[in-house]
């Protein structure tokens, strides 16, 4: 069974047939939305998927509670004709009580979720709520609040009924979506949603799964690659984090033929030409590594402890009550090895090295220009 649909059918089997809350938090360029959009297609015969991407819903739509009732059942409505996995939803009486509430003046998210309560105790299949980037909307007083209706509404579902199963995807864990709205300390644990269980589904990649994907590619375009070798050579470098994994096969399979290095596909295929993918892939501008920057700017202390570990060698334990190693390991930066941290894989260490090494260099030239500079101005120790 290919990776997918060995881990769809995990999902399915422990979290959506047990009606679980959960969140798929993972770091950027992770799987999680191709996950998703195979999911809701996966589950569309037993259930009535509503696939959501806040990303697609405007920050106005989040200017308040009424503004936001709104936009969400207008975007429900949108699926709705659209899908036909949510043509018998159309059909429910209690679907027509959600959408009036747009005629409304200043509808509420708890008129909103009466509704949604009405539509699950009357819909021929179970409900099951997906959204993608949720914490795209996680400055969001609104989207707190939304939550914290699917909390209540979940603990009270035996009495008034909702969403067979929800789950909410994004780069951020649920208790730290108040980070961007409550700074304090004394607040950023204070989730809205500590219903959630925890997902503990792979989503990357192991050396063996990378070779099943190898073998079908080899029998596509039969290159005579040593599919075992060259899968193990590309888990060395990226641990499995899917996108590393399928850039480094883009650029074997669509950039390295053009180098004269490079005789024929077979020697592309190898232990070299996996190197040189990586080489290529380390020079290039990429989403992931713009946010590994940006991450690196905005949590100084994350920043000093990756430039400790490369530079000073020094070996830290893993401890998850440790804040700043929980960021670290949800934006996918370090894992854990043997109760200590560890970087999470040879190119984001590498990445990291070259970026701190850059910096060093340019601070010694700066301070080097600089008193070369002063030396003009300066004469006895006086201006």
């Amino acid at each position: 069974m290919v990776p997918l649909a060995d881990r769809l059918e995990t999902i399915r089997e422990f979290y959506i047939s047990r009606g679980k809350y959960f969140v798929i938090n993972r770091g950027r360029q992770y799987g999680k939305t191709t996950t998703l959009i195979a999911l809701a297609d996966y589950l569309k015969d037993d259930y009535a998927v509503i696939s959501m991407d806040f990303q697609l819903m405007s920050t106005a739509s989040f200017a308040d509670e009424p503004t936001f009732v709104v936009s969400f059942i207008k975007y429900l409505e949108e699926l709705v004709w659209d899908g036909d996995n949510l043509a018998a939803l159309s059909e429910n009486e209690n679907y027509l009580r959600l959408t009036a509430l747009c005629g409304q003046e200043r509808p509420s998210l708890d008129e909103m979720f009466r509704c949604f309560s009405r539509i699950c105790r009357t819909a021929s299949k179970p409900i099951v709520l997906i959204i993608d980037e949720a914490d795209s909307a996680s400055n969001n007083q609104v989207f707190i609040d939304f939550l914290a209706q699917l909390r209540g509404y979940y603990l009270a579902r035996d009495r008034r009924p909702i969403f067979h199963s929800v789950i909410l995807a994004g780069v951020y864990d649920i208790k730290n979506l108040k980070l961007k709205i409550r700074p304090s300390s004394d607040h950023q644990y204070n989730s809205p949603w500590n219903i959630a269980a925890d997902f503990d589904v792979s989503m990357g990649f192991s050396a063996v799964q990378i070779r099943t994907m190898l073998d079908a590619y080899e029998s596509d375009h039969q290159t005579g690659m040593d599919t075992a070798l060259v899968a193990d050579e590309i888990y060395q470098y990226t641990s499995g984090y899917p996108y590393l994994v399928s850039a480094i096969c883009k650029i074997l399979d669509e950039k390295l033929p053009f180098q004269a290095s490079f005789a024929g596909r077979e020697q592309i295929w190898s232990k070299d030409g996996v190197g040189e993918a990586a080489k290529v892939l380390l020079q290039a501008r990429t989403t992931l590594f713009d946010s590994l920057s940006k991450h690196i700017s905005e949590y100084p202390d994350m920043k000093q402890m990756l430039y400790t570990m490369l530079f000073q060698g020094e070996q830290i334990a893993y401890n998850e009550d440790n804040h700043t190693i929980e960021i670290a390991n949800m934006f996918g930066y370090i894992s854990c090895d043997n109760m200590s941290i560890k970087i999470a894989n040879r190119i984001f260490e590498t990445r990291l090295y070259n970026m701190f090494l850059s910096e060093e260099e340019l601070s010694n030239a700066m301070s080097s220009l600089a008193k070369q500079d002063k030396n003009h101005f300066i004469s006895n120790g006086r201006l």
